[in-house]
């Protein structure tokens, strides 16, 4: 246990945990900004006007030269 304890310092499980703090905090940054960007898209696709055009009626295709029609 003593040479454990001699091995890792108190000053080098601040700066490990001062590291781990670092890293969660960006990768939170970056997924708020992510969260926010998403956001602001579905926002811009909301507003758009999505209405399907009107149907045309329907064509009888089968008039046409290659289907023989006797």
């Amino acid at each position: 246990m003593l040479l454990v304890s001699l091995l890792i310092d108190q000053s080098d499980i601040v700066t490990i945990l001062i590291i781990v703090v670092i890293v969660f905090s960006i990768l939170l940054i970056l997924g708020v900004r992510k969260s926010y960007k998403l956001k602001k898209e579905n926002e811009k696709l909301n507003s758009m006007d999505t209405k399907m055009p009107e149907e045309e009626t329907y064509k009888d295709f089968t008039d046409g030269h290659m289907y023989d029609n006797k």
